[in-house]
């Protein structure tokens, strides 16, 4: 189709677009194609093969298709706009339609493939959700410089997108380097290189000092006299050290079930089976803690509550301020050590609750143990098939911890604290420069279209 200029007022506002620019509907500078109904249906994907499947989605191509018959037959290169998602995508090259909710446009005549492109990608269109989007595309209007002012055009986004690509990509380097920065803190913390040991200041002080395999025999010994289940006292099983690395000195290896409080159900899974069903949740009154506290690291998150009788009924769930809230299904092996404001409540059946003796062991100290590398290693090594997806009690009971003394854990966690929240705050503001760094993307494509160049949007900006 050839572009037919009209001077009218179509949606666009003549206002910011040169006099000298035509402006026409969208249906005049794209022309629909049809892909013949020829749709691979997103179950049929392949992970790789001679077809790239483009769809709807937000990565560039979905999956791939040996079936020849699926291939877009039309000229290219083409233009795809996801009609649910609002994605964009310029494609050039052989492919595939994937599934439902594509439309496909030739440039018309006179239109530059990458300045449609560009224009689509900047135009202004309201989320409705999963909702059909197209209806308000083809309602738009395409300011039209000649063909050498669009290629203009479309060479300064480029040049400013360059730019932008490489500073979003530093951004992601530091981003990878902090996490790893977070990991060695965690590393160095249970290794026992992260502060100096007790001992050390002992020695250098010139004084004696609680070891660790002092301060495990002091809490075995206040479990056994606080003990009031049903039956004989059974001493909590030790953890296997064998091949376990050296400790530094004064530290010792402990498992969970021996530092836990002197309660039979300090190590507790929530309810399984039909004991917590979504019937008996309730407006307010007792916490159901799940995945999504522990993951956001808010005990205050979610509205979900039981009532008083169903409470006593699963008591032996309840957690108190102080418990570590252990994540066992997909997100496996977060942490959340709850506050002193924690509500009272249970935990659902996608967590364990740990209750340690808080007088004898840091929970801070206990958290930052399970979120280390160490712990991680051993369960992915301990976990179901392998993999972290699923950890249970067994699991969380057999893991070997490095204990140090309690003045040293204080010391670790203080120093752990402060070089997180650095991390942290560094990390905020790389999130922060790549919402900037989106927020120019558009502002480029926005100010390309009205005839200003895209270079002064970035001119005097740094992320």
């Amino acid at each position: 189709m050839k572009v037919e200029e009209q001077r009218v007022a179509y949606p666009a506002a003549r206002s910011t677009v040169p006099a000298e620019w035509p402006i026409v509907p969208f249906e005049q500078a794209a022309t629909p194609q049809s892909d013949r109904g020829k749709r691979i249906k997103q179950r049929d994907y392949l992970p790789e093969g001679r077809i790239p499947v483009i769809d709807q989605g937000q990565s560039p191509i979905g999956g791939y298709t040996d079936d020849e018959d699926f291939a877009f037959s039309g000229e290219l290169p083409v233009v795809l706009f996801g009609d649910h998602t609002r994605a964009v995508k310029l494609v050039s090259h052989r492919f595939a339609v994937g599934a439902d909710g594509i439309k496909i446009f030739r440039p018309a005549e006179g239109v530059r493939p990458k300045y449609l492109y560009y224009w689509m990608k900047s135009a202004r269109i309201p989320d409705r959700g999963y909702g059909r989007h197209y209806q308000y595309l083809r309602q738009l209007s395409v300011p039209l410089p000649p063909p050498a002012k669009q290629d203009e055009i479309v060479a300064e986004i480029e040049k400013q997108f360059s730019r932008l690509d490489e500073a979003v990509a530093n951004l992601k380097r530091v981003k990878a380097n902090l996490k790893r920065y977070k990991a060695a803190v965690l590393k160095a913390a249970v290794e026992g290189r992260l502060v100096e040991s007790e001992a050390e200041l002992a020695h250098r002080e010139g004084r004696s000092c609680e070891t660790g395999a002092q301060l495990l025999q002091r809490i075995l010994e206040t479990r056994r006299s606080k003990w009031k289940g049903k039956g004989k006292y059974k001493e909590p099983a030790a953890p296997d050290t064998t091949d376990l690395p050296e400790l530094p000195e004064g530290w010792v290896w402990c498992g969970f079930e021996q530092v836990s409080a002197a309660d039979k159900h300090a190590l507790k899974a929530g309810p399984f089976g039909s004991a917590l069903k979504k019937e008996f949740y309730v407006e307010s009154g007792y916490k159901i803690y799940g995945q999504e506290q522990v993951i956001r690291g808010d005990s205050t998150f979610g509205d979900y509550f039981i009532d008083e009788t169903k409470y006593r009924e699963l008591e032996s769930c309840a957690v108190k301020p102080g418990d570590l809230l252990i994540s066992l299904v997909g997100t496996a092996g977060k942490v959340l050590v709850l506050p002193p404001t924690a509500a009272p409540g249970i935990i659902n059946p996608r967590l364990l609750k740990l209750s340690l003796d808080q007088t004898h062991i840091e929970p801070a100290y206990a958290a930052y143990m399970l979120q280390s590398v160490w712990a991680r290693h051993y369960f992915k090594l301990q976990a179901h098939g392998g993999t972290m997806e699923i950890l249970n009690l067994g699991i969380i009971k057999a893991l070997p911890v490095p204990l140090p003394p309690l003045a040293e854990q204080n010391r670790i966690v203080s120093e752990v604290d402060r070089q997180l929240s650095l991390a942290d705050e560094a990390e905020g503001q790389v999130n922060a420069n790549h919402q900037r760094a989106e927020h120019l993307r558009q502002s480029i494509l926005s100010r390309a279209f009205t005839g200003v160049s895209a270079s002064s949007t970035i001119a005097h900006t740094t992320l």
